[in-house]
């Protein structure tokens, strides 16, 4: 019988889904990520987002660690025994994907000022008496949508964002695997430059890895235009935190939603999630890391995790297999 493990607040969330897809009879434990070290001798199959070399020099028969996420970026791949296989999962891309498109609206029609104002009885519209209108608001329709990562969630994200009749241009590491019919145009990391100071809005959805950490700095956000707006929902330390925070203080971009932070929850009580306050920027939207928190998402995730269980019991390889170091 298999031990599986969940370790960790993420991955044990998902436990309940996965035991009741399981056809095969398994030996489930849920643990955090410190307490798991310890008792990772007899585990066979562990869930966990993060892999130390504390967990590696444990483990004696792991055939699989399975991230219930995409981003390999808390997993020490070297601490991994040589015969365990390592696979993630996805399911996130339509969440995510739904989640830009809200915050392109939301960021460009003012939304949560403009409800809060009017809570307050200030009309900041044509239908105010005593006081100008506002300028017109934009349209989503023929501004340009730049997205940085091309992959599950890109592609997602081009297809509705054509939907709105905006032109979509994007970058991605490899472009031998060559663009499709949601793309204006696609370009490899040389592309960055011109990226930058074409988009209306710049969303991105990288991987975090050596190459891509510190990605945009100040230098970068000096190339995107006064009225941009930037989107982030891939991993917070791609961005300078300082670069970031001052380019939208100065208003050298009109304005960002983030959803990914410098900063996490390590215990209770309230967090700001970054050293610098980005809460007091009223030109920021600011969401808690949930972008692809959706049913869609522990569903697919629970499916994929529950296969790649049974698989193994079966001796056979996991889907979503990651071969490369």
């Amino acid at each position: 019988m298999l031990r599986v493990a969940f370790a960790g607040s993420f991955a044990a969330s998902l436990e309940p889904q996965v035991r009741a897809r399981l056809s095969n009879a398994c030996d489930i434990l849920v643990s955090d990520e410190t307490d798991i070290v310890a008792r990772m001798q007899g585990i066979d199959v562990l869930v966990s987002l993060a892999f130390t070399r504390d967990m590696g020099a444990a483990a004696r028969r792991l055939k699989l660690l399975q991230v219930p996420g995409a981003g390999l970026d808390r997993v020490d791949r070297s601490a991994l025994p040589a015969a365990t296989w390592l696979a993630n999962a996805y399911g996130h891309d339509v969440g995510i994907a739904e989640y830009v498109m809200g915050a392109m609206l939301a960021t460009s029609r003012s939304f949560c000022r403009l409800d809060a104002r009017l809570r307050e009885g200030v009309w900041e519209s044509q239908w105010a008496t005593a006081t100008p209108p506002p300028a017109p608001w934009p349209e989503l329709a023929g501004k340009t949508l730049c997205i940085l990562g091309y992959g599950h969630i890109g592609r997602e994200l081009a297809r509705r964002a054509r939907a709105f009749d905006m032109e979509v241009r994007a970058l991605r590491r490899d472009v031998s695997r060559g663009a499709d019919g949601w793309l204006n145009f696609l370009g490899g990391p040389e592309s960055l430059p011109d990226l930058l100071a074409r988009a209306d809005f710049l969303a991105v959805t990288l991987s975090l890895n050596p190459t891509t950490r510190g990605l945009i700095g100040a230098r970068e956000l000096g190339l995107m235009k006064a009225s941009a707006i930037l989107i982030n929902v891939a991993r917070a330390e791609i961005i300078d935190e300082t670069a970031l925070y001052q380019a939208l203080a100065d208003r050298r971009i009109a304005g960002a939603a983030l959803d990914v932070w410098y900063r996490y929850p390590a215990g209770p009580g309230p967090v700001l999630p970054a050293r610098r306050p980005f809460h007091e920027l009223p030109n920021v939207l600011m969401t808690p890391h949930v972008s692809g928190w959706t049913e869609g998402m522990l569903a697919a995730r629970a499916d994929v995790i529950a296969q790649n269980i049974q698989r193994v019991a079966r001796g056979e390889a996991p889907m979503n297999l990651i071969t490369s170091t």
